[in-house]
C-alpha cells in the first residue's frame, strides 16, 4: 500500500513524457478562490516556502506538486541501497530536502528560494509578465523526510475582475481550467475555503458540486481561522451541520502577512497553529491543522488510488491491446526507404490509373466511378447538352444574307465569302463553350474523386505512412487544380479559329 502513490506518480510521469491523456490517473486538485489561503496550504503540507506570493492572482498555471518521503541524509549515506535504491539519479544530493523541476532536466535545486524563483521565472515564459494565464502545467517533485507521498494540483484562484492583459473572460477561462482537471473521475478535490467568508457563496464548493454532485470525492479546507470576526467561530460548519462534506471538513490556520515578512518558520507557525486549535476548538483540536490535513490527504489518496487500480488496470490492458494490435498492423521495419517510397508511389499511380481504365481490384457496384464516370459525362451529360443546342438557333436568313452582302461589298459572289462564314460560325460556336466548361469541371471533379477512391482502398503500406499519404494526395490534386486554367484555356482556343487555315480546313483525323 505504501507504494501505491510513488508507483501513481511515476506513472503520471511516463504519460507525460508519451503524450497520452487517456488514462486518468488519480491525484488531488486544489479548488479555491484567490486569496483564499490556498499557497499557504500547500507550504505547511511541504513545511517550506516555495511558491510566489504577491497580490492580485499570482498562480497562473497549474502546479502538479509531488510530494515524495525519502530517508533523512545521514540514513542515505550510510544505506544507499535501501529504501532510497529507486531514487538512484539522485544519491550524490548531500541534501535533506530538494526539488526538481520536469522542464529542467537533470538540475537539482537545495535551495527552495530558487524553487520559487523558477517557478514565477517558467510562468512568465509561458504566461507573459502581466497577469496572463495558461492550462499548460508546471510538473515539480520534492523530496523531504518531512513530507508524506502526495500528488497535488494547484490551480489559479477562481477571479471575477481581469487585471493586466487578462481577457475579459478571464473568470470563464479559470473555471473552464478548473473544471477541465476536476471533471476527471480519478481526482479527489480539495476545496479551500476562507472562515472570514460566508461557505454557502464559496465557489470552490460550488464547482465541485457540479462535477462531483453527491460530495465522495471532496474534501473541504476552511483557512484562515484566526480572522474570523469577534465574538464567532467556525464551530458549526467544521461539524459539518451548515454544509455537510462526504469527506470531510478541516480547519486550519495560515500565517499571516507579518509572518511571511518576518519569515516565521513554519515549524512555529504549525506549533502556533496547533495552540490557537487547543485554545478555540479543542474537541476538534485533534481532527483540525495542517499536520492532520497531510495525514488525511496521503489516506485518502492512497485508498482513492487502491478503488481505482482495477479500472485503470482494465483500462491500460485495453489500450495496450489496441495499440499492440496497431503495431502489429504496421509490418517489419523498413530497411530500403527511397526503395519503399517508390514502391508506394507507384502502386498509387498504378490504382489511379486503373481505376481510370475499369480494371481496379475494388469495383464499386452503387454507382459509376472512374473511367466509366467520365465517359458518362462525356456521352450522356455532355453529349445531350450539345443534342439540345440548336445550330442555328438565333440566326436567321436574313442575318445570312446580310453578313453575305456586307462582305461582297458592291460586287455580287456567287458562293459564300469566307469572312462572313467565319463570323457567322464563330458566333454559333461560342454558345458551345458555357457545357463545354461545365463538361470539364466535372471531368475535373470525377479525377479528384478517383483519388479518394484510391485513398480508400488504399494498400497496408501507405496506411503505415499517413504523413506519406497526406502527400501524396496533395500533390496529385495540386497537380489536378494545376491543369484545370489550362484546360479551359484549350476549350475557350477551339472556338477561335485561324482565319486561314482553320479546323474545318483540315483532314478528319487532325480533330480527333
Amino acid at each position: 500500500m505504501e507504494t501505491l502513490i510513488p508507483t501513481i506518480n511515476r506513472l503520471q510521469e511516463v504519460f507525460l513524457t508519451v503524450g497520452a491523456e487517456v488514462v486518468q490517473l488519480p491525484q488531488i486538485v486544489v479548488v479555491g478562490s484567490q486569496s483564499s489561503g490556498k499557497s499557504s496550504v500547500l507550504e505547511s503540507l511541504v513545511g517550506r516556502d516555495f511558491l510566489p506570493r504577491g497580490s492580485g492572482i499570482v498562480t497562473r498555471r497549474p502546479l502538479v506538486l509531488q510530494l515524495v518521503n525519502v530517508a533523512p541524509l545521514q540514513e542515505r549515506l550510510k544505506n544507499e541501497n535501501g529504501t532510497f535504491r529507486f531514487l538512484h539519479l539522485f544519491l550524490g544530493v548531500k541534501a535533506e530536502e530538494w526539488g526538481t523541476f520536469l522542464h529542467c532536466k537533470n538540475q537539482i535545486f537545495t535551495d527552495f528560494q530558487e524553487i520559487r524563483h523558477e517557478i514565477e521565472a517558467e510562468t512568465e515564459r509561458n504566461s507573459g509578465d502581466n497577469k496572463g494565464i495558461s492550462p499548460e502545467p508546471i510538473y515539480l517533485k520534492i523530496f523531504s523526510p518531512k513530507v508524506l507521498n502526495l500528488t497535488l494540483v494547484d490551480l489559479p484562484g477562481i477571479t471575477k475582475v481581469p487585471v493586466g492583459d487578462q481577457p475579459e473572460d478571464i473568470e470563464a477561462q479559470v473555471q473552464e481550467m478548473i473544471l477541465s482537471f476536476i471533471s476527471n473521475p480519478n481526482c479527489l478535490i480539495l476545496a479551500v475555503s476562507p472562515a472570514n467568508s460566508d461557505l454557502a457563496t464559496s465557489d470552490a464548493l460550488k464547482l465541485a458540486r457540479e462535477v462531483d454532485t453527491d460530495g465522495r470525492r471532496t474534501l473541504l479546507v476552511i483557512s484562515k481561522l484566526d480572522l474570523m470576526d469577534a465574538g464567532t467561530d467556525a464551530l458549526e460548519v467544521l461539524l459539518g451541520r451548515v454544509i455537510p462534506v462526504r469527506l470531510g471538513i478541516i480547519g486550519v490556520v495560515n500565517r499571516s502577512q507579518h509572518d511571511i515578512n518576518t519569515q516565521k518558520s513554519l515549524e512555529d507557525s504549525m506549533r502556533d497553529e496547533q495552540a490557537y486549535l487547543q485554545r478555540h476548538y479543542p474537541s476538534l483540536a485533534s481532527r483540525s491543522g495542517s499536520r492532520y490535513l497531510a495525514k488525511t490527504l496521503s489516506r485518502l489518496l492512497m485508498h482513492h488510488i487502491r478503488d481505482c487500480l482495477p479500472e485503470l488496470k482494465t483500462r491500460v490492458t485495453m489500450l495496450s491491446a489496441q495499440y499492440q494490435a496497431r503495431l502489429n498492423g504496421y509490418g517489419q521495419p523498413v530497411e530500403d526507404h527511397s526503395a519503399t517510397l517508390l514502391q508506394i508511389v507507384t502502386k498509387f499511380a498504378s490504382d489511379y490509373c486503373n481505376t481510370i481504365e475499369g480494371t481496379a481490384r475494388y469495383i464499386q457496384t452503387s454507382e459509376l466511378c472512374g473511367g466509366a464516370r467520365i465517359c458518362y459525362i462525356f456521352h450522356e451529360t455532355f453529349g445531350r447538352t450539345l443534342q439540345s443546342i440548336d445550330p442555328l438557333g438565333g440566326l436567321t436568313e436574313l442575318d445570312i444574307l446580310t453578313a453575305i452582302r456586307n462582305a461582297t461589298g458592291p460586287r455580287p459572289a456567287l458562293f459564300v465569302p469566307e469572312v462572313s462564314f467565319e463570323l457567322l460560325v464563330k458566333r454559333q460556336i461560342k454558345r458551345l463553350e458555357e457545357p463545354s466548361m461545365r463538361c470539364v469541371e466535372l471531368v475535373h471533379e470525377e479525377l479528384q474523386r478517383i483519388i479518394q477512391h484510391c485513398s480508400s482502398y488504399s494498400t497496408q503500406e501507405l496506411l503505415r505512412f499517413p504523413k506519406l499519404h497526406d502527400s501524396i494526395v496533395e500533390v496529385v490534386t495540386g497537380l489536378l487544380r494545376k491543369r484545370l486554367p489550362i484546360t479551359n484555356e484549350m476549350v475557350i482556343h477551339v472556338r477561335q479559329p485561324a482565319r486561314h487555315g482553320g479546323w474545318w480546313d483540315r483532314p478528319l483525323e487532325r480533330h480527333t
